[in-house]
């Protein structure tokens, strides 16, 4: 059976013994408890020292949650790989009510429209060798702050008389007052690298620098993987200037050129935009790979090209997916900043962005990120973090049982943990406490009770 208190040592650095003590009760009641997790029903489930008003002082504390989530990573996870992802993702948490911090409308993928709720801005590492997501940083994010992004001015519609008036003008080379062709006179060009960043952008690149100097001592991360909202030049130059490469997807219908390869004019600059790529009649010469499975034709494409509001080349690649019984076809376009990266590692590389929503799905399912009721502001970081703390620790106490049981779960090592708790509480009440070895084997037994999978007798 895990000892949770020598697990957690390693947080020693970042708390004081007092909130050690605290969390590590708050931990174990995590691991046994059945129900929602509210600070009521852990209270229920902790040993001695967990009563409701000690967690009521644990979740109202100032915690390093950054650093305790990479304590626990460098000190259990961190192994001989040598392929590291940083990624990020938004999760929504649904919640009612009016007075809970940072509270608004948002838009939750999982229902296809906006919700009240809270939203939260997640960076995990994600090893390409294990493939597992590893959280980093839980930051909520708040709407107003959002909101406060300078937006383009509004051009008024010229009316009928506004046209009579201007009637006339403009024409010609554009020398009058009127609007006429071409730019107009005085403007500069504009260097597409040195873009100013809106708050949200300003307060992703602050979370990735922290992440950034947390880790770069001990491990080495070049690549920074996020959806189609980064699919953007505003977020490129955001994630270049910390120093990584970004991997997003670009819309369906993206206006991308490639190279102009064709013979110089003679006078002026060189062309720099070729053809305009046509999604449904792509090159074949930049076609990499072909496979089928069952009726469903798969088709990846490959090359570089310009997007005329990028400043650089993007690597670039489209995959075709074509219904060999109906003709449909549909199309992605995943884009990297890195033009030496090849294809294969561009798609698994976004692949793997994917295990963050598994981490989601853990919290929300077994570790109360759906669930908290509390309203203050610390409170509410406090319990998101602690739900995303615990997917991490849990794949930490998974991974031993998983040399057994390959398909070892969650909700086996729930069982493991309620079915120690039940077999000392019920121990308390004889007059002499048997053998540990025998207490051992009477948890092992109970365990079975509660189990999914077969053979959760620990090693």
């Amino acid at each position: 059976m895990p000892d949770i208190m020598l697990l957690l040592t390693c947080l020693s650095q970042s708390l004081d013994s007092t909130n050690r003590r605290r969390f590590v009760c708050v931990v174990e009641g995590l691991l046994s408890m059945t129900g929602r997790v509210t600070m009521l029903g852990l209270s229920r489930w902790t040993e001695r020292g967990g009563s409701y008003r000690t967690l009521q002082r644990f979740f109202n504390s100032t915690l390093s949650w950054g650093q305790l989530h990479w304590l626990l990573i460098l000190q259990h996870l961190l192994g001989d790989e040598t392929e590291w992802l940083l990624a990020g993702d938004e999760v929504v948490v649904t919640k009612s009510g009016k007075q809970t911090h940072g509270l608004d409308r948002f838009f939750s993928s999982v229902f296809g429209k906006t919700v009240p709720g809270l939203c939260f801005l997640s960076l995990s590492l994600i090893s390409v060798q294990r493939r597992c997501s590893y959280p980093l940083r839980l930051e909520p994010i708040i709407k107003e702050a959002a909101e406060t992004c300078p937006k383009a001015p509004k051009v008024a519609k010229d009316t009928d008389q506004d046209k009579g008036k201007d009637k006339g003008k403009g024409k010609g080379k554009g020398k009058g007052k009127g609007k006429g062709p071409g730019r107009p006179k005085g403007s500069t060009n504009r260097n597409r690298r040195e873009v100013s960043l809106s708050p949200y952008l300003q307060f992703v690149q602050g979370v990735l620098r922290q992440v950034l100097a947390l880790v770069s001592q001990a491990l080495t991360v070049r690549y920074f993987v996020f959806d189609g909202a980064f699919g953007h030049n505003q977020a490129l130059q955001m994630v270049r200037r910390t120093g990584l490469e970004l991997m997003s997807k670009l819309r369906h219908n993206s206006a991308l050129h490639l190279p102009y390869d064709g013979p110089y004019s003679g006078r002026g600059r060189r062309r720099k935009y070729g053809i305009r790529l046509d999604y449904h009649q792509l090159p074949a010469a930049f076609l990499k790979a072909t496979s089928v499975e069952g009726h469903i034709h798969t088709a990846i494409y490959q090359m570089n090209a310009w997007h005329k509001t990028f400043p650089d080349l993007l690597n670039v690649v489209v995959i075709v997916k074509t219904n060999q019984r109906t003709g449909a076809k549909a199309h992605v376009v995943l884009f990297s900043s890195d033009l030496d990266l090849g294809y294969e590692k561009l798609i698994d590389y976004y692949h793997l962005r994917f295990q963050i929503e598994f981490n989601f799905r853990d919290a929300k399912q077994h570790w109360g990120l759906e669930d908290f009721m509390v309203v203050k502001e610390t409170p509410v970081y406090n319990s998101a973090n602690l739900a995303l703390f615990m997917t991490t620790l849990s794949q930490v106490l998974i991974r031993p049982f998983r040399e057994r049981c390959p398909a070892f779960s969650v909700n086996d090592l729930k069982a493991l943990f309620r079915g120690r708790k039940y077999v000392l509480e019920t121990l308390k009440s004889l007059p002499q406490m048997p053998e540990p070895i025998i207490i051992e084997q009477i948890i092992a037994q109970t365990s079975q009770l509660g189990r999914i999978n077969q053979d959760l007798r620990a090693t």
